[in-house]
């Protein structure tokens, strides 16, 4: 029945391929490719597994609609193929290529700049405070229900843990807990 369906809904979805053709936006929207494909074990060229995300990923349409946003007919394409409603990402951030999300329903990222390898899931804020935005390194995690707001910094391969409020910097290689947040460096037993 999935392939039928992905047979039937294709056609609508070839005007995709041009457009991730034309992104200036085009190898970070490969980069996303190359981590959900290895994530979800899609293999084959860039243009079958953007036809595969499309069809069965809302939220990863999402994030390719982020990427094209700059292209007038972009925001035609998303009529019959629409976003996740719930999984919000403000035009002003910039994103590094490798962004992944797993059920990103009500999540909400708006950082000065995410570095690449991105990966959050569900219920997850990510906000400013008094105009100023986060930045995000690169290789970092952000799960369930996290908070991270103000003008702060997380460094690289950061991983923050469900639930944690998050609104003083957080050194690399680190990883924050709880409500307030508290820092554990990587290799120390809690």
């Amino acid at each position: 029945m999935f392939r039928l369906f992905a047979l039937l809904y294709a056609p609508f979805l070839l005007p995709h391929l041009l457009l991730l053709r034309v992104s200036p936006n085009r190898e970070h929207i490969l980069q996303d490719l190359e981590r959900w494909g290895k994530r979800h074990g899609i293999t084959g060229s860039p243009g079958r597994r953007l036809l595969h995300f499309l069809t069965f990923s809302r939220d990863f349409r999402n994030i390719f609609y982020y990427r094209t946003r700059g292209i007038a007919w972009s925001r035609l394409l998303r009529i019959y193929c629409p976003r996740e409603k719930y999984f919000i990402i403000d035009p002003r951030t910039k994103i590094a290529g490798g962004l992944i999300s797993a059920h990103p329903y009500a999540t909400i990222l708006n950082a000065e700049s995410i570095g690449a390898n991105f990966y959050v899931n569900q219920l997850v804020t990510i906000g400013e405070v008094d105009g100023k935005r986060p930045v995000i390194g690169d290789n970092v995690s952000v799960y369930s229900g996290a908070i991270i707001i103000g003008g702060i910094t997380i460094g690289n391969h950061v991983q923050v843990g469900a639930g944690a409020v998050v609104v003083k910097d957080v050194p690399p290689n680190s990883t924050v807990v709880g409500n307030p947040a508290r820092i554990i460096p990587k290799g120390v037993k809690s």
